[in-house]
């Protein structure tokens, strides 16, 4: 893989070529960072159904599962079953979060063509999150990314807490900058960005962006913003204009963090292919479709939906 690392010259082109790019590919999280932190149990088939919904809205990227110890996350304890079950469409990209060597074996054997591994911007989160610390984190991925190679697997980077730690306080873009360059170096093909705590603000991305885009190929970076403060459309667009073009969300607006006191769920899919249609941006997304799977998903549940726009169509749908 070509090291991202690159000089402000070639950076200052790269954003200027994406912000010439009128398509934005969109992560949906919400199946696994969506329904991890739900406290009542959600049936396999449940799940199963919100993925094929998600796919026939036009979703290509559909992070699905994740194999992790029920112990710790039990609403993700019957990954393997859901894999197994879900109709896999050859235009859709059906990719699963794996912690550990355990996991990543376990997803193999469903069949898992993509994974993710997370590391976080804070020592504090790391050691809360996964036991470890960050260079300890990175260790243990080696062996895994090793066997991902093996078995033809790409594996997505992900990084915690981007602005601010629960534990910690305030991360710096050096920190950010660091963690980000390690799941590069590991092999990871792209690294998503996440506000784990929801506090960043427009401004404060823009800046924040603009220093990575000094040093890495944002073509290869991904933003997740989580809407603990209202802020996640608003900072999903700073990375538009910034020339960002991968964005996760959640359908609904479901998430949350277990180990994030306070953290709301990820910025609601609904709410992103909105902005990103007033934008003028392709997303290959039918936003009615959508909105039906996020009033399917909130109806099991048995609450509204935390997505604006899903709400407001929902209720033009009802007095329709």
């Amino acid at each position: 893989m070509n090291n991202p690392l690159m000089n402000s010259v070639s950076a200052n082109d790269s954003n200027a070529a994406n912000r010439d790019n009128d398509s934005v590919t969109i992560v949906e999280v919400g199946p696994r960072d969506g329904l991890q932190n739900e406290k009542q149990s959600i049936s396999v088939e449940t799940k199963v159904s919100l993925i094929e919904q998600l796919a026939d809205a036009g979703l290509s990227v559909i992070e699905s599962g994740s194999f992790v110890s029920p112990k710790w996350v039990p609403q993700m304890a019957a990954s393997d079953e859901v894999f197994r079950q879900i109709n896999r469409r050859k235009s859709v990209r059906y990719t699963a979060l794996t912690p550990n060597m355990r996991g990543l074996e376990s997803a193999i054997a469903c069949g898992v063509e993509e994974v993710a591994i997370f590391g976080a911007a804070s020592e504090a989160f790391s050691q809360k999150n996964i036991n470890c610390s960050v260079d300890e984190s990175i260790e243990r991925f080696k062996p895994m990314m090793a066997l991902a190679k093996e078995h033809g697997i790409s594996v997505r980077g992900y990084v915690s807490c981007i602005f601010a730690c629960p534990y910690d306080g305030i991360v710096s873009a050096a920190q950010v900058s660091s963690i980000t360059q390690k799941l590069f170096d590991l092999g990871c093909y792209e690294v998503s960005l996440g506000d784990t705590t929801g506090v960043g603000t427009a401004p404060e991305t823009k800046t924040l962006l603009r220093q990575l885009g000094a040093q890495f190929d944002i073509s290869k970076l991904a933003l997740h913003f989580h809407d603990t403060f209202g802020q996640a459309v608003a900072n999903t667009y700073a990375g538009l204009e910034e020339g960002y073009r991968v964005f996760d969300a959640s359908i609904a607006g479901l998430g949350g963090c277990p180990y994030a006191k306070g953290a709301t769920g990820n910025v609601a899919t609904e709410d992103v292919v909105y902005l990103m249609r007033g934008a003028g941006m392709k997303t290959g997304i039918d936003l009615e479709k959508l909105a039906q799977a996020g009033s399917f998903i909130s109806k099991s549940l048995g609450r509204p939906s935390q997505s604006h726009v899903g709400s407001v169509l929902a209720s033009r749908a009802q007095s329709e």
